[in-house]
């Protein structure tokens, strides 16, 4: 469990909330709670009720859709910061630069700042993209669970190994993986927990960035996911 507030049951029931994601049986929110099954069962059901935890068709429990109502209508920092940091992040590489968080099996981009003249890579901020292609994918499932994970190789254009690799190195690099013709060099964001949260990315034209892009911007990828990792 993180934080107590000395509130015996809402400290719980937040244990329960945590335990729940990125999804688990009764067995795991036991576990993972250090809850007695009773009273693990009895708080998921009440956090059911209000809409903070749901159960899928195997009766395995996760977030519910109000927790994400409620973080939609509270500040995001991370946000509110991301265009200054992108923006800088764009002229030090003279690249395209994106912000991304996974929903569900797709990433979608947060924030953007577009390199303003020439080729370019441009993905509007809401856009929606697969979460089993591009550097930015491979961040954001590196550091996930197997269980997450496992399910989605099949259909991704890298393998288990290939995510292995990013988290020794700390960045991901994609050439022509998510579209024909485009590089991207990205790296994860982390929360203060050191759980990865988003992906900064830079992307643009294989003829500029090369075969290798990492070479020319994981240095500048990881600054500016360090600076975004420093508030989020």
């Amino acid at each position: 469990m993180g934080q107590r507030s000395g509130v015996g049951v809402l400290d719980k029931a937040v244990s329960i909330l945590e335990s729940a994601a990125p999804g688990a049986s009764l067995a795991e929110l036991v576990e993972r709670s250090g809850l007695p099954r009773a009273t693990a069962h009895r708080l998921a059901q009440a956090l059911e009720v209000h809409g903070l935890l749901s159960r899928d068709g195997d009766g395995r429990w996760h977030p519910g859709q109000r927790l994400g109502e409620f973080a939609s209508s509270a500040p995001d920092p991370l946000l509110r910061l991301a265009q200054s940091v992108l923006t800088a992040l764009r002229d030090a590489t003279g690249e395209s630069a994106q912000l991304y968080r996974r929903r569900g099996d797709h990433r979608v981009c947060v924030a953007a700042s577009e390199r303003s003249i020439g080729l370019r890579d441009t993905v509007p901020v809401g856009a929606a993209l697969s979460i089993v292609a591009g550097s930015g994918a491979q961040v954001l499932l590196a550091w996930d669970s197997p269980a997450e994970v496992l399910p989605l190789l099949p259909r991704a254009r890298f393998s288990a190994r290939t995510l292995v690799e990013v988290r020794r190195r700390g960045w991901a690099q994609s050439v022509g993986e998510r579209e024909p013709g485009v590089a991207s060099v990205s790296a994860p964001v982390r929360d203060r927990l050191g759980r990865v949260i988003a992906a900064v990315c830079v992307s643009g034209p294989i003829d500029r960035l090369t075969r290798s892009p990492g070479r020319l911007h994981a240095a500048a990828v990881i600054g500016a996911a360090r600076k975004l990792s420093d508030i989020a």
